[in-house]
């Protein structure tokens, strides 16, 4: 199956830059299964696919968004989507939630992009269009090394390099200035407050609250992080 196909099965249109993804190859991640990791991941990381590094992030390939598609259209899925929404997924969470296209909202011809989550009924706003949702993830993946693994510091700016080198062409110029100027840094640890007094240590190259103050000045969006119930069940 084709991403054209499927938005003539589903009646729809992709985003242009998401059409410009797959015609040059960022979203050919190959087969999932036991021996992804260790067979396929490795000859993607020179040249990284979408948001290869990104944070709890696996990107769908062409097969994997058709099945998805199937599944929360089935009138017997759990899930139970309203019919007034269309969600297009692209990629998922290693739960099992699912990053969509909010097709249904569409305005101005932008596209938001919403997380579906399995095991409640609430859907995400994070971005309200590819592009700024893209620049988000890697400003996400810049504030959090992944220690819990072990990437070393070598290993953490040898792949956010790379990432930018594969998606830069995808961003705007202040963006990508914004980015390296970031990975010029050193890299630091800083403290997340969590409830009840408590705190997480985490390394990267900025804080959060760093992030927080570049995603409003450059991605503003007023929806960001509201949620909305996506079932009629209940």
């Amino acid at each position: 199956m084709t991403l054209s196909q499927i938005e003539d099965s589903h009646g729809f249109s992709y985003p242009p830059l998401y059409k410009r993804l797959a015609q040059d190859g960022m979203l050919e991640v190959g087969e999932y299964g036991p021996d992804w990791y260790r067979l396929v991941f490795p000859t993607l990381k020179e040249h990284p696919t979408l948001l290869l590094h990104a944070d709890d992030f696996e990107l769908l390939n062409v097969k994997g968004v058709a099945e998805a598609m199937e599944e929360l259209a089935d009138a017997g899925d759990y899930r139970q989507i309203d019919p007034a929404f269309q969600f297009i997924p692209f990629a998922q969470t290693g739960a099992g939630d699912h990053y969509c296209f909010f097709a249904s909202r569409q305005q101005d011809g932008e596209m938001p992009i919403v997380l579906l989550w399995h095991d409640q009924n609430e859907a995400q706003y994070l971005a309200k269009n590819l592009h700024d949702f893209m620049f988000h993830m890697l400003l996400n993946a810049m504030a959090d090394q992944d220690t819990y693994n072990e990437v070393s510091d070598e290993e953490f700016r040898d792949q956010l390099e790379k990432t930018l080198t594969t998606h830069a062409r995808y961003l705007t110029p202040q963006q990508g200035e914004v980015l390296q100027a970031l990975l010029a840094r050193d890299l630091i640890d800083y403290e997340v407050p969590l409830p009840k007094g408590r705190k997480e240590v985490h390394r990267g190259l900025l804080t959060d609250i760093e992030l927080a103050r570049l995603r409003e000045q450059f991605i503003p969006y007023d929806k960001f992080d509201s949620y909305f119930a996506y079932s009629t069940a209940g």
